[in-house]
């Protein structure tokens, strides 16, 4: 149950970072308009503060956060940007889900 509480709150997190990204991209790339930077700023700081819910160190918070981050992204890429998943992303984002439990779930002595 740890790991699932875990990965729904770094899932949240990936999302909003996302979304930060993505709104700014859209403006500067696709000529949205420049009010989308408002949700943007707001989805980074909602970002940032879900990183503070989490007990461990930043740092390993950050480490274990980037496997779901790739996770997230790869499923962005599909449904948000309409491009098909290979077999390499669904593979590398097992391996970054994996990295992800192992070091979120370590024993708490840190051995």
């Amino acid at each position: 149950m740890e790991l699932m509480k875990v990965a729904i709150l770094f899932a949240v997190t990936a999302v909003a970072e996302i979304v930060g990204c993505y709104l700014p991209w859209l403006v500067v790339k696709q000529d949205k308009p420049a009010w989308l930077l408002i949700p943007a700023a707001l989805s980074l700081g909602l970002f940032a503060w879900l990183l503070t819910l989490h007990p461990t160190a930043a740092g390993r918070t950050y480490a274990a956060y980037g496997g779901m981050y790739i996770a997230v992204a790869l499923v962005w890429l599909h449904f948000v940007d309409g491009v098909a998943l290979t077999r390499w992303d669904l593979a590398g984002a097992s391996i970054a889900l994996a990295g992800m439990a192992i070091i979120a779930l370590q024993p708490a002595t840190g051995a």
